[in-house]
């Protein structure tokens, strides 16, 4: 026993050592956004429990946002102007900042991705009504619906929470994996994540893809159900991610990386399986998502309870925040985004994809903080995690995005017919 506690004692001696190996923050201020969804957790979990304060950032703001374009609009003007310097964000959205996409007179925003946030923990969920034609994980059943409706002139509405996030490329992807032109075929429209229930509700929309809690929140109000859970189209697929700005970064290289190891063990406490009742309660409270605990709760476990007489309990089904490389940001899958970016027509002049991505995916940083939090063995032995297969077969390997592109049936390389509607 004597022995057993010797050795525990000069284990956690190591980890103190090498957790202040960490050069101290040139600020110990910052402003961080994020929205109301589950994947956020690592940066509320961080300021509850002082991660931010062990690395000297005693004056981080966890400011929650209205919706992804406001987290664009306070990132764009930086803490020094009124907005914020980093934030919980859809991953394909630091890039289409950076490149000047979704900015006001598309002037560059140049941004760092720190780490990813989460693997997994989406899903998307359809209007009761849709429950007889058993709509699930294979979308060809909706294609005659689809169709009809649209040549009636009353087209079906399918909500995501970004144009270029990654919700909207879920819901693209599997409709067009079952045949359905998102762009030709039904309508798309531009719903904040914490307003999908309240939309579903009025019968705004058909269906809908965002994060947690909400497709939970909807199961649990008798509303709609789970068509499928996004881990069903793509296996621990990548999620969000911490972005800050380049320039901020740049100026202050040891906050971001303080910043970047408190997230990082948070993620580890969120992981942990005998934290996950209080994780729960941490962000469903009124300041953080205000939402109710069972909301959150089951999916966190691995319960996926679809709403529609499915019911599993899987490991495979938990949002995921450090377990399987999932903080590490795999610069392959950010390739990914870039082509489903390119797919959709909101790149339609192409893009180098090798230069863009080292320009933005700050992987060099997470090793470093990897080191100092003593999660050597966490570092991945590659930038990339090969090639990736999704649920029709197709695969994706990031050494030629461009060949993924052509192999797909259904795509909108040349943008003309992009035609995405925000909900008021």
């Amino acid at each position: 026993m004597k022995r057993h506690f010797l050795l525990l004692l000069l284990v956690l001696c190591s980890f103190k050592i090498t957790a202040q190996k960490l050069d101290p923050p040139e600020t110990n201020k910052a402003k961080l956004g994020y929205i109301a969804l589950t994947d956020f957790s690592p940066l509320a979990v961080a300021k509850v429990k002082g991660f931010y304060d062990k690395y000297g950032m005693t004056e981080v703001e966890v400011i929650k946002q209205a919706s992804w374009g406001a987290t664009r609009d306070n990132l764009e003007l930086g803490s020094d102007k009124g907005g914020i310097d980093g934030a919980h964000i859809l991953t394909p959205m630091p890039y289409a900042m950076h490149l000047g996409l979704i900015t006001k007179g598309n002037v560059p925003v140049r941004m760092n991705i720190l780490c990813r946030l989460n693997l997994n923990g989406q899903a998307i969920s359809a209007n009761s009504k849709f429950k007889e034609l058993k709509l699930g994980l294979d979308a060809t059943v909706l294609k005659k619906v689809a169709i009809e409706a649209k040549e009636k002139g009353d087209p079906l509405s399918f909500a995501m929470t970004f144009p270029t996030g990654t919700h909207n490329y879920w819901i693209r992807y599997w409709l067009a994996a079952g045949g359905i032109d998102p762009d030709g075929d039904v309508a798309t429209i531009v719903v904040p994540p914490p307003q999908m229930v309240a939309n579903m509700r009025v019968n705004t929309m058909d269906a809908f893809c965002v994060g947690e809690p909400w497709n939970q929140q909807l199961v649990n109000q008798n509303l709609g159900y789970s068509a499928c859970a996004t881990q069903d189209i793509w296996k621990d697929h990548p999620e969000k991610c911490l972005g800050m700005r380049a320039d901020w970064v740049e100026q202050h290289p040891n906050a971001a990386k303080a910043i970047l190891a408190a997230v990082m063990e948070a993620q580890i406490w969120c992981d942990k399986e005998e934290n996950k009742e209080e994780l729960a309660q941490i962000v469903a409270k009124k300041e953080w998502i205000n939402c109710k605990v069972e909301d959150v709760l089951p999916r966190l476990q691995g319960v996926l309870d679809y709403g529609d007489g499915r019911k599993i309990v899987d490991q495979k089904y938990k949002m995921t925040y450090w377990l399987r490389y999932a903080s590490f940001p795999f610069k392959s899958h950010d390739k990914w985004f870039l082509a489903e970016t390119r797919r959709w027509g909101f790149l339609p002049n192409g893009i180098d994809y090798d230069k863009v991505v080292n320009e933005v995916n700050r992987a060099d940083l997470w090793k470093i903080c990897a080191k100092a939090i003593g999660q050597s063995a966490m570092i991945p032995p590659s930038d990339s995690r090969g090639v990736e297969t999704f649920f029709d077969g197709i695969t994706f390997d990031p050494k030629n995005p461009e060949a993924y592109l052509a192999k797909l049936k259904i795509k909108n390389i040349d943008g003309k017919k992009t035609s995405i509607k925000v909900a008021k």
